[in-house]
C-alpha cells in the first residue's frame, strides 16, 4: 500500500485541515489533551452536549459519517478520505466517542437490513449526532456465548403483529445516553440456539425499558444493565426475517471489531514520553537497556496494529466487507494496553499508586490499567477472538460444540431446562 497522498488526497487533506482549524472547539483543547482513557476530560461544560455540538457542526458542513451515502446523512466520500479526516481531526476525534457504537456498528447494520423508509428516518439523525444508539446484545447468563441469550420476544396476543419483549441485557455501553438500540432476542426456543434469534431496533424511551448504570472500578459508568418488562414494539422494527437474527448480528459484530480495534490507542506515545522524563539511577529511563527492550517490544506491537489497520482500510477502499481478520486489532490492542500500563506503573514506583489528574502522567496509566480488563471483554473476549481468528482466518478445526444442533429449550442450564 502506498502511504503517500495522491494529489487529490493532498488537496482533500488541505481542505479538511483548513476547516478544522477554523471550526474546531479550541476552547476544549487543553481539557482534551489531559483526557484519560475512557474519559474525554471535559469539565467546563456538559461533555455529552459538547460531543453533540461538534458532531452537529460537522454534519452541517458535510463532514459527518464521510463513508455513508449522502441520502443517509453521510458525506459520500471514499474510505481513504475518511482516513484522512480521522488523521486531521486529531484530539477532537475524542468528541466522537459517544457515537462510535451507533455510527460504527448499529448504522451499518440498519443500512444493510432495514427498508428504505426506515433508513432515511433513522440514519440522518444518527449521523448528525442528534440521536445516540447502543447495542443490546450481551446477557448475564450467556457470557461470551451470544447465541445463548434468553431475552424473549413473543407475538402480542391481540393479533396486532407487535412483539412483547421480556429479559435483561448487561454491559451495554452508553445505554444511559442512548435514544435507540439494536436488540437481539429469542423468538423460537424450539430450534437450535443460532436459529431462533431475531433482530429488532427500538427506542430506549419505550415504556418498560429500564437502564441501570454499572459502577466500574475506574469510577465511571460506561456500562449498563438494561431490563425489558413487557416492552411492546411493532413488527416494522424488525431487521431481517424472523429467525435470521444471528445472520444480522454478524453484520454488527464484524463492524464492531473493525471499529473498536482500528481506533484503539494503546498509550504507547505516552509511555515513550514517560520514559524520556522519568529517571532510573539518575539517568533518563529511556537510556536503561531493559527499558529500551520493553519499548521496542511495545513499538513492534504498535506498528503491527497500524499496518493491520491499513490492510482493513485497503479492503474497504476496494469495496470489500470487514471480515473476521479484524478481530486481530482488538485482541492485540487490548492486551497491549494492559501490559503497557502495568510497565508504566512499575516505572513510577510508589507514585504509581497515585491516581489524580495532577499526579504522575496525569493519572493516564492508572486509568488505562483500570479500564483495560473491560476492553479485553467488550466486543468479544480474548478467547472468543482467538477462536474466530483460528477458525475463520487460519482455517483451524473448530471447537467441539455439542449444543449447536440441540433445541435451545433442551440445553441444560444450572441444572434446569428452559
Amino acid at each position: 500500500m502506498d502511504f503517500e497522498d495522491t494529489p487529490q488526497e493532498a488537496a482533500f487533506r488541505a481542505e479538511v485541515r483548513s476547516w478544522i482549524d477554523a471550526n474546531a472547539p479550541k476552547h476544549l483543547e487543553d481539557q482534551l489533551k489531559r483526557a484519560n482513557f475512557g474519559d474525554i476530560g471535559i469539565t467546563s461544560e456538559d461533555p455529552i452536549q459538547a460531543c453533540k455540538t461538534w458532531q452537529k457542526k460537522k454534519a452541517e458542513a458535510g463532514w459527518a459519517c464521510l463513508h455513508w451515502p449522502s441520502e443517509y446523512g453521510g458525506g459520500n466520500r471514499t474510505p481513504m478520505e475518511r482516513v484522512i479526516w480521522n488523521q486531521e481531526e486529531g484530539l477532537y476525534r475524542a468528541l466522537g466517542g459517544l457515537f462510535t457504537i451507533g455510527q460504527g456498528m448499529c448504522g451499518p447494520t440498519v443500512m444493510a437490513w432495514a427498508d428504505e423508509e426506515a433508513k432515511r428516518r433513522l440514519l440522518p439523525p444518527l449521523a448528525s449526532g442528534e440521536e445516540v444508539w447502543c447495542q443490546l446484545f450481551s446477557e448475564p447468563a450467556s457470557g461470551s456465548d451470544l447465541a445463548g441469550l434468553r431475552t424473549r420476544a413473543v407475538r402480542a396476543e391481540d393479533g396486532s403483529g407487535d412483539w412483547i419483549i421480556n429479559g435483561q441485557k448487561i454491559w451495554t455501553s452508553g445505554a444511559q445516553n442512548s435514544d435507540w438500540g439494536l436488540l437481539i432476542s429469542r423468538t423460537d426456543p424450539d430450534v437450535p440456539k443460532h436459529k431462533g434469534l431475531t433482530m429488532f431496533y427500538l427506542s430506549m424511551h419505550t415504556p418498560g425499558v429500564e437502564v441501570r448504570p454499572i459502577k466500574q472500578a475506574n469510577g465511571q459508568s460506561s456500562f449498563n444493565e438494561v431490563y425489558f418488562t413487557d416492552v411492546r414494539i411493532p413488527d416494522s422494527q424488525r431487521l431481517g426475517a424472523v429467525g435470521q437474527g444471528w445472520e444480522v448480528s454478524l453484520t454488527t459484530l464484524m463492524n464492531e471489531r473493525l471499529s473498536i480495534g482500528s481506533g484503539m490507542s494503546t498509550g504507547f506515545p505516552s509511555l515513550l514520553s514517560l520514559c524520556m522524563d522519568i529517571e532510573i539511577d539518575g539517568k533518563p529511563a529511556v537510556q536503561d537497556s531493559n527499558v529500551r527492550s520493553k519499548l521496542a517490544q511495545f513499538a513492534v506491537r504498535e506498528m503491527g496494529l497500524k499496518y493491520t489497520g491499513m490492510r482493513a482500510i485497503t479492503a474497504l477502499s476496494k469495496g470489500e466487507t470487514p471480515g473476521p481478520e479484524n478481530s486481530i486489532g482488538k485482541l492485540v490492542a487490548g492486551a497491549t494496553m494492559q501490559d503497557l500500563a502495568m510497565f508504566a506503573l512499575d516505572l513510577q514506583g510508589q507514585s504509581g499508586v497515585i491516581w489524580e489528574k495532577d499526579g504522575p502522567s496525569d493519572g493516564r496509566f492508572q486509568a488505562i490499567l483500570m479500564r483495560s480488563p473491560a476492553t479485553r471483554i467488550e466486543g468479544g473476549s480474548d478467547e472468543i477472538l482467538r477462536n474466530i481468528i483460528g477458525e475463520r482466518v487460519l482455517g483451524l478445526p473448530g471447537d467441539i460444540r455439542v449444543d449447536k444442533t440441540v433445541a435451545f429449550k433442551d440445553i441444560p442450564t444450572s441444572g434446569r431446562k428452559g
